[in-house]
């Protein structure tokens, strides 16, 4: 910012005599301020406020039709409680009472008429001095804000990378794109709006979906990637892969990660109870991991894997509608199937 030259300040003198509003700009012209604006008006205020953008107002205490503590009102309201404007009651009252309601009021100095010209400007000078440094420090702290938002948002950026590139890390082994994580993330956070959840809620799930399967890096290649059915043995060591991921992403001091963390330990549980690694049951599995669930089933069934043909878009479809109160959660379904319908799909 600048270096503080008060002679550039813009000072607005609102008075009712003409005689006081000379008087006080032959004062600041000989101390060299050279933006000098005046009224006889105080109904003006707003519009000079607007128009000028003074840096001190000079105000008179007693006029006809508003007196100076009404227009110190009106330049509260329109200024607002986070600025800086100084305001100098100017005065023949020298009462105290007077004193006492201009300073009650709020005005930020009080002089009485007739005037010392040197006070008038040391006064004057003080206060735009003091709003030289209200203004800097404004202009400082919305640098820092600036700042802070541009860190907060590199961070959050970093972080969803970060999720991101896990998620793919799980899936590369049976899935070489790595898509298949982006799009259940996807399908996720659209059925969950379906369903009405919180704007939060939608984003978290949208970004944890993709960890949801990070637990299969603790699984053996010749099961994870076996062409067929798993044998007895193998599926339940296959089951291990929820558990395994719930424990990676466990204690985390992150909204994101303990939802992944949910997720990733129940999206396997059935609406019916027969469902791992617990065999929780309708409302007992979380919300969340309900519409994992199905959004996890139906790319996985539509997308080839090393094991597996994709199946048509409409043949799962009809699968998800068959376990509908079975498989899945009922509103889930009618959630992911106004979907269906809404993109002709």
């Amino acid at each position: 910012m600048a270096e503080f030259t008060p002679n550039q300040a813009k000072i607005l003198i609102v008075d009712d005599q003409e005689y006081n509003i000379s008087l006080l700009e032959r004062i600041l012209s000989r101390a060299g301020f050279m933006h000098i604006f005046s009224t006889l008006d105080p109904h003006r205020i707003n519009q000079l406020l607007q128009e000028i953008d003074p840096d001190i107002i000079l105000l008179d205490l007693h006029m006809p039709g508003m007196d100076g503590i009404q227009a110190l009102q009106l330049i509260r309201d329109q200024t607002g409680p986070d600025s800086y404007l100084p305001v100098l009651m100017l005065t023949a009252d020298n009462t105290s009472k007077a004193r006492q309601e201009g300073l009650h009021a709020g005005v930020n100095d009080y002089l009485t008429k007739p005037y010392d010209r040197t006070e008038v400007v040391l006064r004057i000078n003080n206060l735009l001095k003091t709003r030289f440094l209200h203004k800097q420090l404004q202009q400082h702290n919305s640098m820092l804000e600036e700042r802070v938002r541009e860190r907060t948002e590199q961070l959050d950026q970093a972080k969803l990378e970060t999720l991101q590139v896990l998620g793919r890390a799980s899936e590369f082994r049976d899935d070489i794109t790595g898509m298949h994580t982006q799009r259940v993330g996807q399908m996720s956070g659209l059925i969950a709006s379906r369903i009405g959840l919180s704007e939060k809620q939608i984003e978290l799930i949208r970004m944890a979906a993709p960890l949801h399967d990070i637990g299969k890096i603790g699984i053996p290649d010749h099961i994870l990637l076996k062409p067929g059915r798993f044998e007895a043995d193998e599926f339940e060591h296959m089951k291990l892969h929820t558990t395994i991921g719930a424990n990676i992403l466990k204690e985390s001091s992150f909204d994101v990660l303990r939802m992944a963390e949910l997720i990733t330990r129940s999206h396997h549980e059935k609406w019916d109870g027969t469902g791992y690694p617990q065999g929780l049951k309708e409302e007992e599995i979380p919300i969340e991991a309900r519409v994992v669930a199905l959004a996890d089933f139906y790319d996985a069934l539509t997308h080839e894997r090393p094991y597996k043909k994709a199946w048509l878009p409409a043949e799962a479809v009809e699968e998800v509608k068959r376990q509908k109160g079975i498989h899945f959660d009922p509103r889930v379904v009618d959630a992911f199937l106004s979907i269906m319908d809404s993109n002709n799909l």
